[in-house]
């Protein structure tokens, strides 16, 4: 690191000649052959620049260098001289006038360490991966081809080594970035390729509007968070989406387009039935206007969605002629069903005087109070349908009754009935007078014939008779 309060400054050297090597010091390398010793600087107090120090202010993440012993590297001799030994042998690296042999030599060591703290610093660079490594390396090139002619004392075979690991690192690290961009670009490119080939898949083929197309959206907000991929390929991968979702937007557009028109026929047509609705509200037809309701509300459903609001409105007008028509027949059938409760009590006190007909004593009376009964039933009228089948059935006892009575008693007094017994017993008669003449001659087979038919005759009349007289 550079003193600032050494003053030092380093100006080319004006006396022509290269400054003579000094005895070498007790234990120190001996000289070998002065290289470039035209260009060696002379150290002063108040001549050349200082040199920029590197410090934690330009290089926020500089690592921890040790300083240096330059005496194990070089020297300065007396008339201030200064050597560094390498590999290659001694050199002489400068002349420092700026003070004693100690302090020259502690300068040169600084300015050693300030160069090992940049070659550190790219050590670090590289390691950490922070840095350009194409710029880490540039850096490494230009200090290695700059170590031979360098004015510090220090390690330099050191600083040479580590700065060819460095590039060697580099060239190793660069070739790791290139194969790791690249699979990066490959990783890329086949994830804008699958959201292309989505794209279009959508486009040909969805119909489920705004899932697809938040899924689009979705895919743009990917496409672009997604870096590296070649600009012609990407320009190519681009076109595919862009056509995807194009083709995506006029299916959707033409289908909207297409529900908008259904929307606006199916308006006009609810319209029309909202009108016949209407003009039904105040019918008493109560029957045949419930039907025409009922098909009329299918005709609704079938007619389709008009647009939101004009189908709020429309069910509105439509909803409330339903309901001023059924609540008017709900009105009436209330007002029905209360005089049918009436006809059902004035028809249970008819059965009751029903229960006084006897036909057993006089059927025709009996017959006249019936049809009597039957007027007033009939003026009456209806009852409700749960009490009909129960009243009718009474009635239909009495009826049965009556009826019964008068069957049996015209039976009985049947004038043909009485006719057809009297004909059988003269057959019976006839069959027997046959049997007796027939038996007179001798006949007898005859005989039992006819005693045979004159006894089927008589059984004949004997159940015409019974039928009568059981009446």
């Amino acid at each position: 690191m550079s003193d600032p309060n050494a003053q030092e400054s380093a100006v080319e050297q004006t006396s022509g000649g290269a400054p003579r090597p000094g005895p070498p010091k007790p234990g120190g390398p001996r000289p070998g052959p002065v290289k470039a010793a035209a260009s060696a600087g002379v150290h002063t107090a108040d001549s050349h620049p200082k040199p920029h120090p590197v410090t934690s202010q330009n290089h926020p993440h500089m690592p921890s260098v040790p300083a240096s012993d330059p005496s194990r590297f070089g020297r300065v001799d007396e008339d201030g001289t200064a050597w560094v030994v390498t590999a290659d042998g001694e050199r002489c690296i400068g002349s420092w006038q700026a003070g004693d042999a100690a302090e020259g030599l502690a300068h040169f060591g600084r300015r050693y360490d300030d160069l090992a703290t940049e070659v550190a610093i790219l050590e670090t660079r590289l390691a950490s991966g922070t840095g350009d490594i194409k710029k880490t390396r540039a850096a490494a090139e230009a200090l290695a081809e700059a170590l031979p002619t360098a004015a510090v004392i220090g390690d330099l075979d050191a600083l040479a080594t580590r700065l060819t690991e460095i590039i060697t690192a580099s060239e190793h690290a660069a070739a790791a970035a290139k194969h790791e961009k690249e699979q990066q670009r490959a990783e890329a490119t086949a994830r804008k390729e699958a959201l292309a080939a989505e794209a279009e898949e959508i486009g040909a083929e969805s119909t489920q509007w705004k899932a697809a197309g938040d899924r689009l959206r979705e895919i743009l907000d990917e496409w672009k968070s997604i870096r590296g991929v070649d600009r012609k390929v990407d320009d190519v991968l681009w076109r595919r989406y862009s056509k995807a979702r194009e083709a995506f937007n006029r299916r959707r557009g033409a289908h909207f387009a297409e529900l908008d028109r259904e929307r606006a026929s199916a308006k006009s047509r609810k319209e029309e039935l909202v009108a016949r609705a209407e003009s039904l509200q105040d019918s008493t037809d109560w029957g045949a206007t419930a039907a025409t309701f009922r098909d009329l509300l299918a005709e609704w459903k079938a007619a389709g969605r008009a647009p939101r609001e004009a189908d709020d409105q429309l069910w509105k007008r439509f909803k409330g002629a339903q309901d001023v028509f059924f609540a008017a027949r709900n009105d009436a059938n209330a007002e029905r069903e209360a005089e049918f409760e009436e006809n059902a009590r004035a028809k249970e006190a008819l059965l009751e005087t029903a229960a006084t007909i006897d036909p057993s004593v006089d059927v025709e009376a009996a017959r006249a109070q019936l049809r009597e009964l039957q007027d007033k039933w009939e003026a009456i009228g209806k009852v409700p349908r749960e009490r009909t089948h129960d009243l009718e059935s009474r009635l239909r006892a009495v009826e049965k009754r009556v009826r019964e009575a008068a069957d049996s008693e015209w039976r009985r007094t049947d004038p043909e009935a009485l006719a057809r017994a009297a004909q059988f017993r003269e057959r019976v008669s006839q069959f027997e007078e046959q049997a007796a003449k027939a038996t007179a001659n001798g006949r007898t087979k005859e005989a039992e014939q006819a005693l045979a038919q004159a006894s089927q005759w008589r059984e004949w009349a004997e159940a015409a008779e019974g039928a009568v007289g059981e009446l």
